[in-house]
């Protein structure tokens, strides 16, 4: 059986005012969704969450749901000092790192 990886990921607004936490086996292919609201009545397109904040990579895909809940069930604080951890300037992660992959 192949094993299949996956990523967890942070999106927010501009502002900074809401966040959205994900998983997925493709990083790039759905972050770009989210930028093209390609979901048009999705969370991440009604607040204009555009901006790839945080994400992780994990071997399996169960891995990554894992800590998807993990992170989900913290704090906003919690949340806040993740991004903070591996991105303290709040770049848009995409236009840095992803989009090379």
């Amino acid at each position: 059986m192949m094993t299949r990886g996956g990523s967890v990921y942070i999106m927010t607004n501009e502002h900074h005012t809401t966040f959205y936490v994900g998983v997925t086996a493709n990083l790039p292919g759905r972050v770009i969704e989210h930028k093209e609201n390609y979901y048009p009545k999705s969370f991440t397109a009604r607040y204009n969450l555009h901006k790839l904040v945080y994400h992780e990579s994990f071997s399996t895909i169960e891995e990554a749901i894992d800590r998807e809940k993990q992170i989900k069930g913290g704090s906003r604080q919690k949340k806040i000092d993740l991004i903070n951890s591996m991105n303290p300037e709040w770049k848009d992660l995409f236009e840095f790192e992803v989009k090379f992959w």
